[in-house]
């Protein structure tokens, strides 16, 4: 049966790396999605390769820097693809136009503001798309239950949520050691980039949607895949403002975002757990990590602590005038032996390869939807706690009150 092919929605720097000024000054400078698509093609996995944006003037320069940075790099590794709109027009529905040019069983990748996930993706299932969001699935997690039922009145569809720290080697070793440490007692967890990003994301930073939920979502997602016998019942949210909007955001846009989150265990309700989940986006320009990230786990009889930032590997580069500490584990971007994309055993990669994998396996009739689900990847239905988490959170924000999670009729609602 033929790969899967795969249209890439949103054109900016998670997909291509092009940011609009140029590349990313990030560590994602030729992006992610696209360079892992164009070696899942040369791999045989992936079928035909489209992308479609707002803006298609983008488009001559998008092209030009992935053959520069991407085909004349790795052994001329093909970068061609489909594109919508026309590049010499800018559509805000062109998604509708390029998801009608795909047929069932086809798959699309959706990288674009928290605020449009829900309508694209619900666009998709309903012409019996594959569909991979990136994390945060939604922004409310009444608009996550209606794409899960939507998904469920189309039985073959596979729905996946781009949460690739459950593929970290460090954080998915920690989850199965996690499960002899006993009951669950504490987690806290802190993840920042820097002031930077904030020119990356001023389109919708604290406008659309906040750092909480594009980097809390990380870690409420371990937590919540470490502890599957337990719920949250109640979010208290506190957030810092000031810096960003020194920096030209919108006023009210908060710097960094505290959850602070109480659990029950499900079978033992006089089991109560904390949960706390910093982010921020405001780190300094030159910390030396773009990321920086760790976590503490601590349970009945032992404890986990993960530092994710810095892993041991430096590189001081006079070009740069400082000290950076690398993270191949994500994304390695050095060619291998023979001069081609080598980075294959990165967790970023490897997330995307799982789902062109159940895509593929689905369509030839070898696999279920909800084998995959019983498999405990970051489907849809597995990532409902994390939707809900970061929707009380900015409840609690908005309102200035604890928000609590219920569970009614075999559904999470918040009060």
């Amino acid at each position: 049966m033929a790969p899967v092919n795969v249209l890439m929605v949103g054109t900016g720097e998670y997909t291509t790396g092009w940011t609009g000024s140029g590349g990313s000054q990030s560590d994602k400078k030729v992006g992610v999605v696209g360079l892992t698509l164009f070696d899942l093609r040369r791999r045989g996995l992936v079928g035909n390769l489209a992308m479609v944006g707002v803006n298609g003037k983008k488009y001559p320069q998008i092209r030009q820097h992935l053959e520069k940075n991407i085909r004349d790099v790795y052994n001329g590794l093909d970068v061609s693809f489909t594109s919508f709109p026309g590049d010499d027009e800018v559509d805000p529905e062109s998604y509708k136009t390029a998801i009608d040019a795909l047929k069932p069983g086809d798959a699309i990748t959706i990288f674009t503001p928290d605020t449009t996930h829900f309508d694209i993706a619900l666009y998709a299932i309903q012409r019996k798309i594959h569909v991979l969001i990136t994390k945060p699935a939604t922004k409310t997690l009444s608009e996550h239950y209606a794409l899960l039922d939507a998904a469920q009145q189309q039985p073959g569809v596979f729905v996946y949520i781009e949460h690739h720290k459950r593929f970290d080697p460090v954080y998915s070793d920690a989850r199965a050691k996690a499960k002899a440490l006993g009951e669950f007692n504490y987690f806290y967890s802190y993840m920042s980039q820097p002031k930077a990003q904030l020119e990356t994301f001023r389109a919708w930073a604290g406008k659309d949607s906040d750092i909480s939920y594009y980097l809390n979502s990380h870690h409420v997602d371990v937590n919540e895949s470490m502890v599957p016998g337990w719920v949250p019942t109640r979010v208290t949210a506190s957030g810092s403002r000031g810096t960003a909007t020194d920096l030209g955001c919108v006023a009210g846009t908060e710097d960094t975002i505290t959850l602070l989150t109480d659990w029950v265990k499900k079978a033992d309700p006089a089991r109560v757990a904390t949960g706390v989940y910093t982010a921020s986006w405001t780190a300094p320009q030159k910390a030396g990590v773009h990321s920086n990230q760790y976590f503490h786990y601590m349970a009945s009889k032992g404890e986990i602590r993960a530092n994710q930032a810095k892993r041991g590997y430096d590189v001081t580069d006079d070009a740069v005038g400082a000290i950076a500490w690398h993270n191949p584990f994500y994304m390695r971007y050095a060619p291998d032996e023979d001069g081609n994309f080598g980075g294959q055993t990165g967790y970023g990669y490897i997330s995307f390869e799982k789902f062109v994998t159940a895509c593929n396996r689905i369509n030839a009739g070898e696999a279920t939807v909800g084998e995959f689900d019983s498999k405990g990847l970051p489907t849809l239905r597995n990532t409902l706690v994390t939707t809900a988490i970061l929707d009380a959170g900015r409840v609690s924000l908005d309102e200035k009150r604890t928000v609590g999670i219920e569970e009614r009729d075999g559904r999470l609602v918040l009060v």
